[in-house]
């Protein structure tokens, strides 16, 4: 099983039951891809982003650390790009560092 960081954007002027929705749709998706969340939460509540996206300039940001097979990320990656809610995304895969004696 490989861990995954994912980094979506939604934008703040929503409703917190909107970002609750989008947040639950998130790890139902990542569940359907037969991925485990291992914890959802929000990074920062009102950030200004560098640049508009969509015309939004604050959003919202979330990380989910998750584990899952490698075609996982692929087929998480094709929901969330058909989610209009969320402005932007980013999924890395996560190396564990053993540590060296």
């Amino acid at each position: 099983m490989t861990k995954y960081e994912l980094v979506y954007i939604v934008d703040a002027h929503l409703a917190p039951e909107a970002k609750e929705e989008v947040s639950k749709q998130v790890v139902e998706t990542v569940t359907k891809a037969e991925g485990k969340v291992i914890n959802s939460n929000v990074w920062f509540e009102r950030q200004r982003i560098s640049f508009p996206i969509k015309k939004v300039q604050d959003g919202s940001y979330y990380l989910v650390n998750w584990e899952g097979r490698g075609g996982a990320s692929v087929k998480v990656r094709q929901s969330l790009r058909l989610n209009e809610r969320i402005l932007r995304f980013l999924i890395i895969a996560v190396k564990s560092q053993k540590a060296k004696v």
